[in-house]
Parts: C-alpha cells; sequence; structure tokens
C-alpha cells in the first residue's frame, strides 16, 4: 500500500513543473474570470449604457447652450450698435430735452436700421421708443406698454442696457421679442429711450424637434411657460410635466425618453435634449449571445494559448540556466537573444549585460596589472640599485658643497628626492596626496629652469584643503613636462607654464589646471590630439614622458575602478594663445589615503 502511494506521490511530482503550474494556474483564472465578468457585465450593461447617453447628452446640450449663446451674442451685438448709433443717441437725446422729432428725422431711421437688418436677415424688424413709451420707428402710431407686458420694461430697466428676452411675439406666434434699454452716452447714461428686436423663431431652431425618430436625441428649447421656441408647434401641455421633472427617464407622447435639461443663464430658457430609451438599451440580447459565445470561444483559445505561452516562458528560461551554469565554469559567454516578450528580453538583456560588465571590469583589472607591472619594471630597471644611486648622488652632493658649488648641490638634492619619488617603493600603495605630487612637480620645474635659464618661468597655486586630496603619482607632472616640452621650448623667447588646483564648480571635486602660453594648436590638430586620447594613432612623436595618452589611460583605470566615472583631460587651445589643459577629480578619490603608504 505504502509503495502504491509512493509511486503515485512520485508521478505527481514528476508533474510539478513550471509549465504545467502556469498552464493550469492560467486555465483556472480564466475561466473564473469569463463566468465573474459576463455576468457582471450583464447586469450592469443596461445601467452603463443609459449612464454613457446621459453623458453624450450632456455634452450635445453643452453645445446646444454655446450655440444658443453665440445666436443670442449676435442678436445683442447688432442691438447694441443700433441703439450706440449717433442719429438715434441724437434724437433720443432731443425728445428727452422736450425737442419733438421731426417726421424727416424718424424717416431718416429707416436707413440707418434697415442697413444692420440687412447683415441679419432672422431679425424681422427693429422697434425705437422713447423713454415715455412712445413709438418712434416704425413711423406708425403706438405704445410701448401695449406691445409688451409692464414686468418686461421693468426688466429692461433694472438690467441698464443689457437684453432682456420677452419670448413669443403676441401678435405673431413666428417670431420672439427682445427689448433692451438705450443708454444715452451724453448724459451719464441715462435712460434714454428703448430698443426692441422682433427675432424669428427657426432662427432659434437648434435642432429638428419631436421627429419621434428613434434614431438620436432632440433637442428642444422652451421657457417656463413650456412654449416651444424653436418651432411653431405648442406642445406646452406635454412640455411642463418634464420641465418639473426631476427623473432621468421620462414618458413623453407615449415613449421612454432619456432626458437632460441646461438652463441658459442669459435668457432663463431651458434646452432640453431627449433621447429614446429604446435607442440606448438596444442590443442586449444581442449582447447576450454575443457573451456566452464569445466566453466559450475565449475559453477554448486560452486553453491554446496557456499552452502555448508556458512553453514559450519555460524554453528560455531553461536556455538562461544552462548559460549560468557554463558561466560558473568559468565561461563567460552571453546568452543569445530568441525570445520575444518584454520580460524575457528584458531578463536577457540583463543577464548579458553582467556578463559584459563582468568582461569589462576584468579587462580593466588586467590592464591596471599589467600597467603598474610595466611602472614596476620601469622602475626596477631604473634603480638596478636604488641604494647605490642615492649614495652616489649623495657623494655629488657633498663633494659640490666642499667645492664650493652650492647652486649644483642643491640641483643635485632635488633630483635624489625626484628620483626617489618616481622610484619608490614598490610595494607601496600608488597614492599619494596632491600636496606631495605638487612638491614633485616643483622640484621638475626646478630642474628644467636650471636647464633652460631665463627661458622658462612658473608658477603654482594649491590650497591647504586642496593639498589633502589624494590623486594616482606621477599624474600631473606628464603634463606639465608636455606643457614645457610642446609650448615653452617651441615658443620663441620666453615661456611660462601655471599650474592651479581648486574647487571644481561641483561639489565633492577637484579642478587641476595646467596653462602655457606656447604656439598653442589648430582645429585640426586639437581634433586628431582627442582622437589620440581616445586610443587613435599619435600625432607627435616628440619626446619620451608618459605622455597624455597614458595619463587620460591612468584616468579611467584609477577611478573607474573605484567606482567613480571622470570626464577624463579637457585641452583648449589656439593658435599664438597656448594651451590649457584641465581635469576633475573626487576629493575622497575613491580613495582612503593614510600619510606613509
Amino acid at each position: 500500500m505504502g509503495k502504491g502511494v509512493s509511486e503515485v506521490y512520485g508521478k505527481i511530482k514528476e508533474l510539478n513543473t513550471l509549465r504545467n503550474q502556469i498552464f493550469i494556474g492560467f486555465l483556472l483564472v480564466m475561466l473564473i474570470i469569463i463566468a465573474v465578468s459576463g455576468a457582471f457585465v450583464y447586469n450592469r450593461v443596461s445601467y452603463l449604457l443609459k449612464n454613457n447617453a446621459e453623458r453624450h447628452i450632456q455634452q450635445t446640450a453643452v453645445q446646444a447652450n454655446g450655440r444658443l449663446d453665440a445666436l443670442i451674442g449676435q442678436i445683442d451685438s447688432l442691438m447694441e450698435q443700433v441703439a450706440n448709433h449717433p442719429t438715434i443717441q441724437q434724437l433720443l437725446t432731443e425728445e428727452l430735452d422736450g425737442k419733438s422729432v421731426t417726421f424727416n428725422q424718424r424717416q431718416s431711421l429707416l436707413q440707418i436700421i434697415s442697413s444692420y437688418q440687412a447683415y441679419m436677415p432672422s431679425v424681422g424688424s427693429l422697434e425705437l421708443y422713447t423713454a415715455d413709451y412712445r413709438l418712434l420707428f416704425p413711423i406708425k402710431d403706438g405704445s410701448l406698454e401695449t406691445r409688451i407686458n409692464n414686468a418686461y420694461i421693468t426688466a429692461a430697466n433694472t438690467q441698464k442696457g443689457r437684453l432682456v428676452w420677452i419670448g413669443v411675439d403676441p401678435n405673431d406666434e413666428e417670431s420672439l421679442l427682445a427689448i433692451r434699454q438705450v443708454s444715452l452716452m451724453d448724459r451719464w447714461f441715462s435712460r434714454g429711450g428703448y430698443l426692441m428686436a422682433r427675432i424669428q423663431r427657426s432662427y432659434f431652431q437648434l435642432d429638428d424637434p419631436l421627429s419621434g425618430s428613434d434614431g438620436g436625441e432632440s433637442v428642444l428649447l422652451v421657457n417656463n411657460e413650456g412654449e416651444l421656441l424653436g418651432s411653431s408647434e405648442e406642445p406646452q401641455a406635454e412640455l411642463l410635466p418634464l420641465l418639473a421633472s426631476k427623473d432621468q427617464t421620462v414618458s413623453f407622447r407615449g415613449k421612454e425618453y432619456v432626458q437632460v435639461k441646461l438652463r441658459s443663464d442669459k435668457t432663463n430658457w431651458t434646452l432640453l435634449v431627449l433621447t429614446p430609451v429604446s435607442y440606448v438599451t438596444k442590443g442586449l440580447s444581442v449582447l447576450r449571445t454575443v457573451l456566452l459565445v464569445s466566453g466559450g470561444f475565449g475559453a477554448l483559445l486560452f486553453l491554446i494559448m496557456s499552452f502555448v505561452l508556458s512553453t514559450m516562458i519555460t524554453r528560455p528560461i531553461i536556455q538562461l540556466i544552462r548559460a549560468m551554469r557554463k558561466s560558473r565554469l568559468g565561461v563567460l559567454t552571453p546568452n543569445p537573444e530568441s525570445v520575444s516578450t518584454i520580460e524575457l528580453r528584458e531578463l536577457n538583456n540583463i543577464y548579458n549585460g553582467m556578463i559584459a560588465n563582468m568582461n569589462d571590469l576584468i579587462r580593466v583589472v588586467y590592464e591596471k596589472e599589467v600597467l603598474q607591472s610595466r611602472t614596476e619594471l620601469k622602475a626596477l630597471q631604473a634603480q638596478i640599485n636604488p641604494h647605490f644611486l642615492f649614495n652616489t648622488l649623495e657623494a655629488f652632493n657633498w663633494s659640490l658643497e666642499e667645492k664650493g658649488e652650492e647652486e649644483l648641490a642643491g640641483l643635485v638634492v632635488v633630483m635624489s628626492r625626484l628620483f626617489r619619488y618616481i622610484i619608490g617603493n614598490p610595494n607601496k600603495d600608488e597614492w599619494v596626496t596632491l600636496g606631495e605630487e605638487m612638491e614633485q612637480v616643483q622640484r621638475y620645474l626646478k630642474i628644467m629652469e636650471m636647464r633652460m635659464g631665463d627661458r622658462l618661468s612658473w608658477n603654482i597655486q594649491l590650497g591647504p584643503e586642496e593639498a589633502a586630496v589624494p590623486v594616482p603619482k606621477l599624474l600631473i607632472q606628464p603634463i606639465v613636462e608636455n606643457a614645457i616640452l610642446h609650448g615653452v621650448e617651441s615658443r620663441v623667447g620666453s615661456g611660462t607654464v601655471s599650474v592651479r588646483v581648486a574647487p571644481a564648480k561641483r561639489k565633492g571635486w577637484t579642478q587641476i589646471t595646467v596653462q602655457d602660453n606656447g604656439p598653442g594648436m589648430d582645429a585640426d590638430t586639437l581634433q586628431s590630439l582627442y582622437s589620440a586620447l581616445e586610443g587613435g594613432p599619435s600625432i607627435s612623436a616628440k619626446g619620451t614622458g608618459i605622455g597624455l595618452v597614458n595619463v587620460q589611460r591612468r584616468l579611467k583605470l584609477y577611478y573607474e575602478a573605484e567606482g567613480t566615472d571622470v570626464e577624463g583631460l579637457n585641452i583648449e587651445s589656439k593658435l599664438s594663445e597656448g594651451t590649457v589643459i584641465t581635469f576633475e577629480i573626487p576629493d575622497n578619490g575613491g580613495h582612503t589615503y593614510e600619510p606613509g603608504q
């Protein structure tokens, strides 16, 4: 019995692979999602459709309200121009002063008002009244009090020149009325009369109202009495309940509609946007069928895709595991990219990037070791027996001092210290402080000054804080040597070399600048020098020092090995203006220097 259970457990354990887990997990999750989402979508789709339709209708209402405001703005602008016309202002002022307006003056208004009406044919007529409500234009008898309700006259006086919308013209059901007070600009905008416009009703027909179509919404413009302002139809009895209703779904003319109401601030009229419910909710039965069919087809398709996807995921992972096993054995080779998914491609790229970084680190360490070995070999070749060399120089010094050759004796001492610094102890660290490096540069410049005499002058600027910054040994002297070799010696007459150490613009960094006033370089030579610094061919065979190329390489090797990204040498030079070489190093150098190393 126990043996049978063990065999079953062993077979189950063999099937417990990553691919099978992904396959079964994806399939179960998909079946649950299809069942839950299908039920949820079917139960909520009616509400969502109505809600989306309401937002769409609201946008339609906002657009219609914008069109209404534009139409009202045109009428308002027209009436304002007429009211402010100089002739009309003059006639109303004379009338207010008690002077009777003559027939010819009233007749002259016809040409003025007709010229404005020509720009807007929808304005049927314009009527001008005096401050005491007498009709001034058109030329006939009439009174404003008998033309409209006194409440609108009071509203026009309250608005003080702003447009007041009355509604349907009592004398013409095909027109709407609007009135405004005419303010006399020469009388401190006092009331001088009234200007009333009669606008065609079709001017405000924003949509084909009450079309009875189930294919979309209808936009209705209604006043507070339930009058349909954009059409001559009179469904007041049917529109009043819609104005009072606060429900989203209303019944209108035997059909169900989704309504949105928007009130115009300029006219106090209401925009009604009605959309048939049948249009909003149609397609639910089709949706039910689509959900069932798509759910079954999706389950089958997902079954196949889960199997394919699980295989696609596990296959490159297995390849990556094999590549990692090879790297563990010391074979650092990148894994070829054979995947199409973003995640697996990113994982493969990260592994390949790690391999590339490791190879780069191995190369940097190897080059640093080779460079250090060559330096030590040169030091060994140069010193042969450093104690013998130093003792010999000391003997020269004593001999010269005994003979009174103090200048030459001092030169021998400088040379002795220079050799001690260069040869040093190969077992000690390669790092020194900037103060020690500047002392070495100063000894070198003194020797060059002895050799060149008045042709060379130099100065060194170094602060106490910068003097403690660690730096690789013999990093600055080759640049100074280059400035003398290619700058001062190539110059006719005397030359100057300046070495300046100061804080850099970015915090925590120090800038070293070596400048000479030699002949300089043209743009092509400077570009060739930059190319040589990046590993290109050398532009000059003059000199036997370490050179700028080696300084550039040592900057990269030492500081990049410590995790610091340095920019390297920056060279500025122009013909007859000399050369300036600068570079920046971090204050800690990525290295903790202890005196006596």
